[in-house]
């Protein structure tokens, strides 16, 4: 059941910064972070924005929430990259969402002004970033968390990369 109240009040986000990375298409990039490891990036926080920077740079690591930009549309029934069977979407990581919201975990290297420079990064260059956090061990990692389908796909998540099967 829709809440009336909640669907007809449109919900609109505007970027606080770009992304910035090796990866010119989408085509061959690692699928999540742990796919990018060593990936070098940065992030250019756009300046009304950087006076949020303060105190950042005692964090290793940061949640990036980004958009989506370069998808439309969406299935709620895709085949993701770690398997060949179709899974519903909501149980996958795939980027075409009803809400085309990514996210992702990098580690921070250091913030000069209102540029941050991140490693591990698995994100297209020129992506909107909407928002991003301080990753807190205690708050974000769930020890006894379980992934369901994905349980026996992951020692291969080095190995794979994206297609155009989600453009």
């Amino acid at each position: 059941m829709e809440d009336q109240a909640t669907v007809q009040r449109p919900i609109t986000y505007q970027p606080i910064g770009v992304i910035r990375s090796p990866f010119k298409t989408i085509k061959n990039m690692p699928i999540q972070p742990t796919g990018a490891s060593g990936v070098p990036g940065e992030i250019q926080i756009f300046d009304r924005y950087a006076a949020g920077l303060k105190d950042l740079d005692g964090f290793s690591h940061l949640i990036l929430i980004y958009h989506f930009h370069l998808v439309q549309g969406y299935h709620l029934q895709v085949t993701p990259f770690l398997d060949q069977v179709e899974r519903g979407l909501f149980a996958t990581r795939a980027p075409k969402r009803p809400n085309a919201v990514g996210l992702s975990i990098v580690r921070l290297l250091s913030v000069t002004g209102n540029t941050l420079e991140v490693i591990d990064l698995d994100i297209v260059d020129g992506t909107p970033l909407l928002d991003l956090k301080p990753y807190v061990p205690q708050f974000d990692a769930h020890g006894e968390a379980r992934i369901g389908w994905m349980a026996d796909r992951l020692e291969r998540l080095d190995l794979v990369r994206s297609d155009d099967r989600f453009r």
